[in-house]
């Protein structure tokens, strides 16, 4: 064999790795690697010479390989003598092959020999032996998960807990709406469907704070709602916490209404005599108060339930709300507006308390009343001052065109029996109706539709007892 061919051969058999002496078996590979090196080293007949580069590396390589299948065998005959030694009983030979079919130990070389997953592992195994598995909640995940075996399914919906600006923007357009309609069944329906979680005191919280800028029928009707809410929503002690919350805040809820330690302490009265509060929220402050401001609301609520202990609910600690009112009362109250206003001369007082009366839709009857005042006074004083009061309530919009209208026609279907007891009606009433035109109160065809007194020329001797135009 030349040197080109034995370099050839070589290198294939480097390709081919060291599987390939083992076709051949193990001396008879040793034996070629042997004859190889020899004839590399004698160079055949021919002079020595010296090695290249690729043939060290070839001579190298299978130096390594033939170390590798050495100690392959050396610890292929170690086993299985110990195999012999412990057992007395010689293990199938691993070549043949019922003896690999039933080998579990590695094919690598590697590990100890034992199965693989402690005897767990394999083809139509269920566990290691001596293993009891339990009952196993079914996986919706599960392929083979069947939803009508496992009975009815419960769906729930699932509110997330409001933060406290979540609330406060959930909180304000409900209260606001509130004021218009005033039915609490429908405010405790929407705060149910919310999830207040640990923030159940802000709600009466700022239900207060808006109601403390707001009318006198806005606070009745949220003392109202604070008594609704209790057993249905929260418990007193939320509205304890939100009591006490309040008065932490009145130094900031002065700066907008100056009055908030009063009304506050009138909440509280209220709340305390509707059963909303506990009875011993003003114990609870006894010498531990120092706000003078929240003093002055405690010391209000006390005076207010001392007055009223044999009282079981403070009904008119707000007064009652306009729309609420009798109307036999509301006539009173609008005679003794106008009566202090032709004393005061003030304007803006008159105006004042027509606000609060909160009557928008009987003004009409202020028209009236005062219309009926000017026919029954004597002078100009009089007529003067009501043409004055009634073109401010025109400009300010406090009287609108129908009202104003209403007020004046109920007048003029009045006027025959208004004129039995003042018979200067006539006169009078046509004087203020063209300075009302003048200043612009009242229009042209209102001006024109004013009864006027026609003249009569009675029965004279010779017109044989007939009337004569």
């Amino acid at each position: 064999m030349s040197a080109a061919s034995a370099l050839a051969a070589g290198s294939a058999e480097l390709l081919r790795g060291d599987r390939a002496p083992s076709l051949l078996g193990a001396d008879q590979a040793d034996y070629e690697d042997e004859d190889l090196a020899g004839e590399l080293m004698d160079g055949g007949d021919e002079e020595p010479r010296a090695w290249t580069l690729q043939e060290k590396a070839l001579h190298e390589a299978r130096l390594k390989a033939k170390a590798k299948r050495r100690l392959r065998r050396t610890s292929s005959r170690d086993s299985n003598r110990e195999s012999l030694s412990e057992g007395g009983e010689p293990l199938p030979d691993p070549s043949s092959p019922k003896g690999k079919s039933h080998d579990r130990k590695s094919r690598m070389g590697k590990g100890r020999g034992l199965p693989k997953k402690g005897g767990a592992g394999g083809k139509g195994v269920w566990g290691a032996p001596g293993v009891v598995y339990s009952y196993q909640e079914p996986d919706a995940r599960d392929p083979n998960y069947d939803e009508v075996a496992q009975g009815d399914t419960v769906y729930a919906t699932v509110v997330p807990e409001l933060e406290e600006e979540e609330l406060e923007k959930a909180v304000q357009p409900m209260m606001k709406e509130y004021f218009e309609h005033g039915d609490t069944l429908e405010v405790v329906e929407l705060l149910r469907e919310l999830n207040l979680g640990g923030h159940k005191a802000s709600v009466p919280s700022l239900a207060v704070a808006l109601s403390l800028e707001g009318k006198a029928s806005h606070r009745e009707l949220t003392s109202r709602l604070l008594s609704d809410l209790v057993g249905k929503v929260m418990s007193p002690e939320d509205i304890a916490a939100a009591f006490d919350r309040t008065l932490s805040d009145l130094p900031d809820l002065i700066l907008d209404t100056p009055e908030a330690p009063q009304m506050l302490g009138q909440f509280i009265a209220r709340a305390v005599a509707d059963h909303a509060l506990p009875l011993d929220f003003l114990e609870r402050y006894k010498g531990r108060v120092d706000c003078e401001h929240a003093r002055a609301a405690l010391d209000r609520a006390a005076v207010l339930l001392r007055i009223k202990r044999d009282v079981n609910r403070l009904d008119n600690v707000w007064g009652v709300g306009g729309g609420q009112r009798p109307v036999k009362h509301l006539i009173k109250e609008m005679n003794l507006l106008l009566r202090e206003y032709l004393l005061s001369g003030e304007v803006s007082e008159a105006e004042h308390c027509l606000r609060q009366l909160e009557v928008p839709h009987f003004h009409h009857e202020l028209v009236y009343e005062a219309v009926v005042m000017v026919l029954e006074s004597t002078g100009d004083t009089a007529v003067a001052m009501m043409v004055r009061l009634l073109k401010v309530l025109w400009e300010t919009g406090l009287v609108t065109l129908d009202q104003m209208n209403r007020g004046f026609q109920r007048v003029y279907d009045e006027l025959g029996d208004i004129s039995l007891d003042v018979p200067l009606a006539h006169s009078i009433l046509e004087r203020l109706v063209d300075l009302c035109f003048e200043e612009g109160v009242i229009t042209k065809p209102l001006r024109d539709a004013c009864p006027a007194r026609g003249r009569k020329r009675f029965v004279s001797e010779g017109d044989g007892g007939q009337i004569k135009p």
